[in-house]
């Protein structure tokens, strides 16, 4: 019994020593297991999220009570929202906002209106679901423009 504490002991110093070496704003990547986008579509409907999501290219069926406002995910963008943005954006919507002309419809207080999911959703769902919105964006170039030279 000893050597079984004695290996907890010796564990849970190492996962104190990690966590004080990368600090809270270290910059590290989330690394989480692949996801299935399908099983994420299947939360992504379940949990309701279609009350103030419409997703690209997807007639997904609708929530039973619709939100204030429709966001659109997915479809052509320029840059993408990486892993670790998607995965924020869930689990705490207030972290960052939309800045456009919802923004009073969004937000309450300066808080996302956004029901927090983190006591719903489990971990494999925010996991599926996140593989489900990754896979729905597609980054396309912007046209550019070419600028004449000028001569003086």
């Amino acid at each position: 019994m000893k050597k079984a504490t004695h290996l907890a002991s010796i564990a849970a110093l190492f996962v104190g020593l990690a966590a004080c070496q990368s600090g809270a704003n270290s910059g590290q990547q989330l690394v989480l297991p692949e996801g299935d986008a399908t099983a994420g579509q299947e939360a992504f409907v379940s949990l309701e999220c279609t009350a103030c999501h419409t997703v690209s290219g997807l007639d997904l069926p609708a929530a039973e009570e619709m939100g204030p406002v429709t966001m659109l995910l997915g479809g052509n963008v320029s840059k993408v929202k990486s892993y670790n943005e998607l995965v924020t954006s869930v689990i705490n919507p207030s972290h960052k906002l939309a800045r456009n002309l919802f923004k009073q419809e969004i937000a309450q207080n300066g808080e996302s209106i956004m029901p927090v999911y983190n006591d719903v959703m489990t971990v494999t769902q925010l996991i599926d679901i996140v593989a489900f919105l990754d896979s729905r964006y597609e980054v396309v170039k912007r046209p550019s423009y070419r600028y004449p030279v000028y001569t003086y």
